[in-house]
């Protein structure tokens, strides 16, 4: 069922959301300086924003695979946590970009961790199903013997 995965479609909904807000903001760049499609070069300022919003888009994808992995696998409400911190640290990664290119770094730590954290979830989630499934090795069962 849908509703099975609430966390999971709403957290991805907010990412999506942000991209679409972020594009936007590339749009009001160019223009504010007057940089028409499909130029890409301009004043400093669009640069940072347009190239701040393509490093979004291209971390996109590996976010929406782990945030899924990691909630379908290990848990939803701790991958619907770390996506919203994703979300939040690529906020903050955007606006540090747009006004120079050394205020990003914050916000790129804060998304790296946040996106090493999912893919470690997943991972350690879908290793706990593969021996389970197919060598009968419960690690749940044997790490919390009762």
């Amino acid at each position: 069922m849908a509703a099975d995965q609430l966390l999971l479609s709403a957290v991805s909904l907010i990412s999506a959301l942000q991209l679409g807000y972020l594009a936007r903001c590339v749009g009001r760049s160019r223009l504010k300086h007057n940089i028409s499609p499909p130029t890409t070069t301009g004043h400093a300022e669009f640069e940072r924003t347009f190239r701040a919003h393509q490093n979004c888009v291209e971390a996109y994808l590996p976010f929406l695979v782990t945030l899924w992995v990691s909630g379908l696998f290990f848990h939803e409400g701790l991958a619907a946590l770390g996506g919203l911190v994703f979300i939040f640290a690529r906020q903050m990664y955007f606006n540090g970009y747009v006004t120079s290119a050394k205020n990003r770094l914050p916000g790129f730590y804060l998304t790296l961790a946040a996106w090493l954290t999912l893919a470690a979830l997943g991972t350690v989630g879908i290793l706990h199903h593969l021996l389970d499934e197919y060598l009968d090795i419960n690690l749940r069962k044997m790490l919390f013997k009762s």
